[in-house]
C-alpha cells in the first residue's frame, strides 16, 4: 500500500498537465538510478531498490545504513491494511505534539503483483518455524535482519512470514530482489481510506466494499503504541 498522493502530490504546484509532466522529468533526474535488474519494472515495484542512501532506520529484514533494498508486500488486502494502520499509529506516537487530522480519511493504493522464483525461505513451516518468536518479534529485528543478511549471501530472493501485526496472522513476503518479480506492472488496484482516531484506525474501500478496523489495543505488544480510552471525537 502506497500513499495516493504518489500520483497528485507534485500536480498542486503546476496549473496543467503538460507542466506536471515537465515537473516529474526534472524530478527524476535528481533521484538515484533505477539498478539495471530493475529498470523494466514500474516505478511502484523498482522504488525500493532505487535509493541507496543510508537507510535511517532498519525495518524486519534490513539493517540500517547502506544497505539493499527490500520490497515488502502482504498476502492478502487485511493484512497489507493491518501492517498500514500499525505503521501511520506508529508514526504519530513518534511525534507526541503532532495530532492526526480530527475525522479526516487519508487515501492510500492498495496495488497487486505476480512474484516467483525457486530460491526462497518460509518462516512459517518447519524447520524455520521453530524459531517464531524471533521472526514476530514487535521490536526487535536483529535476528531477522542477520537472517536477511544470510539469505542475501545464499542468494535467496523472496522470504515469506508471519505478519506481525495482522491479529489474524496473515502472511508477508519480503522481495530481495527485483528478479523475484514476474510481472513488470502492478496488476490490479484499489482504493482504501484511513482514518486515525483516540482508539484505532479505521479502513474503508468501496470498490469492492469492504470495512476493517483496527483498534489501538491490539497493537498493545508494541510499547511505542500507546492505549487510549477516550472515545473519538471526545
Amino acid at each position: 500500500m502506497v500513499e495516493a498522493q504518489h500520483i497528485v502530490s507534485t500536480l498542486k504546484v503546476v496549473d496543467s498537465l503538460p507542466e506536471q509532466a515537465v515537473l516529474e522529468e526534472e524530478l527524476e533526474r535528481t533521484k538515484p538510478l533505477v539498478p539495471p535488474e530493475c529498470q523494466h519494472l514500474h516505478y511502484l515495484l523498482a522504488t525500493p531498490f532505487r535509493y541507496d542512501s543510508i537507510y535511517p532506520v532498519g525495518s524486519r529484514f534490513r539493517r540500517a545504513g547502506r544497505t539493499a533494498g527490500v520490497f515488502y508486500a502482504s498476502e492478502n488486502p487485511r493484512t497489507a491494511v493491518a501492517e498500514l494502520a500499525f505503521h501511520r499509529l506508529l508514526f504519530f506516537a513518534r511525534s507526541p505534539a503532532t495530532e492526526p487530522p480530527a475525522g479526516a480519511f487519508s487515501e492510500f493504493t492498495l496495488f497487486a503483483t505476480a512474484f516467483g522464483t525457486t530460491r526462497s525461505l518460509d518462516l512459517t513451516a518447519p524447520p524455520l518455524s521453530r524459531d517464531r518468536k524471533a521472526w514476530v518479534h514487535p521490536t526487535e529485528y536483529a535476528a531477522c535482519q542477520a537472517l536477511g543478511e544470510a539469505a542475501r549471501q545464499c542468494d535467496v530472493e523472496v522470504i515469506r512470514y508471519e505478519s506481525a501485526r495482522d491479529p489474524e496472522g496473515g502472511a508477508n513476503v519480503a522481495l530481495l530482489s527485483c528478479r523475484a518479480f514476474a510481472a513488470k506492472t502492478p496488476q490490479s488496484r484499489q482504493t482504501w481510506r484511513l482514518r486515525i482516531s483516540p482508539l484505532g484506525v479505521q479502513a474503508l474501500c468501496e470498490l469492492p466494499r469492504l470495512r476493517l478496523e483496527f483498534p489501538r489495543a491490539i497493537f498493545a505488544n508494541d510499547p511505542r503504541i500507546t492505549v487510549s480510552s477516550k472515545k473519538s471525537g471526545s
